[in-house]
Order: C-alpha cells, then sequence, then structure tokens
C-alpha cells in the first residue's frame, strides 16, 4: 500500500509529459528548387492559356498548373517531415494526393490513411493555388485553406485521446 501513491504521481507525471511534448515540424523539400520557390510565398503567373499558381506554405506547399480550365499538374514544394517516419509517409501519400486531385479536378480530396496532417495541408495549399489562379471547381468543391492541427493528425506522429488510431 506504501507503493500506490508513489506509483500514482509517477503515472501522473509521465502522463502529463506525454501529453505536452510536441514534435519539432522540420520541412523537407522534394523539388530541386524548392528551397528558392517554397521561400517565394504564394505566387501566379499567366502564359496563353496557363496559369500557375504557387500555394501558400502550410506545412506542405504545392505549385498548380491550370491548362484549358482544367488542372493539368500538380508539383510539391515542400512536405511536412518532423523525423524519418513523417518523410516516408509524406514521401508515399503526395503521388496518391496529386491523383485524386487531377482526377477530381479540385483541392477537396479525401486525406490518404495515415498521412492525415500532409493530406489535410496538402488540399489546404493546393486550395489557396486555386484561389489566387481563380480556378473553381466544376462542382464547386473546396478545401480549407487552414492548416491542420496536431488533434487532427490521428496517430501519426504520437497523439492520444479523441481521435485516436483506434477509434472508428
Amino acid at each position: 500500500m506504501r507503493r500506490a501513491p508513489i506509483v500514482l504521481v509517477a503515472t501522473v507525471v509521465g502522463t502529463t509529459g506525454v501529453l505536452m511534448f510536441k514534435p519539432r515540424e522540420v520541412t523537407s523539400s522534394v523539388a530541386s528548387s524548392s528551397s528558392s520557390t517554397a521561400s517565394q510565398g504564394a505566387t501566379v503567373s499567366k502564359s496563353g492559356s496557363t496559369t500557375t499558381a504557387t500555394g501558400a506554405a502550410v506545412s506542405t506547399q504545392v505549385r498548380v498548373t491550370i491548362k484549358g480550365g482544367k488542372i493539368t499538374d500538380i508539383k510539391p514544394l515542400q512536405i511536412p517531415s518532423n523525423e524519418p517516419q513523417s518523410v516516408q509517409i509524406s514521401n508515399g501519400a503526395v503521388p496518391t494526393l496529386r491523383e485524386r486531385a487531377l482526377s477530381k479536378q479540385s483541392a477537396a480530396i479525401d486525406s490518404v490513411s495515415g498521412a492525415t496532417i500532409t493530406s489535410k495541408s496538402y488540399a489546404a495549399s493546393l486550395q489557396s493555388a486555386l484561389d489566387k489562379a481563380g480556378f473553381t471547381a466544376a462542382d464547386g468543391s473546396t478545401a480549407p485553406t487552414t492548416a491542420p492541427t496536431e488533434s487532427e493528425e490521428h496517430g501519426h506522429g504520437g497523439g492520444f485521446g479523441h481521435g485516436g488510431p483506434f477509434e472508428g
């Protein structure tokens, strides 16, 4: 019985420390010219019927090309990478996100399982670029342009409480 208060205090202190932990967010360049392009912020350029727009950096940053009123290409300029596993997850998710956005012709795309932060920040940056280019999806759909929070991460990087990886 004498150990119970010690174990209880140690459990509370340990749990508090884990819940207060915030991993350092570092970005990784995925395009050869990303360091100069990513630092430039959101930009738009037009040449004939082609518009190229760079979205806001929302932990992920993309550049979209629109030709003849259709999204023809999306290039990632930076992706979140706070640890090697995050880089691997993000690098695996980006091609899927690109294909979904090209197929739907919208930034309102489904998240890739296990890459919630990358998915939401990709969609937010893409929507920012589409807004700056004056592009509207045929179905009128849009994605939020705000940065996702760690509580929305659902287990990528470790989280406790609501929205955990085992909740349905």
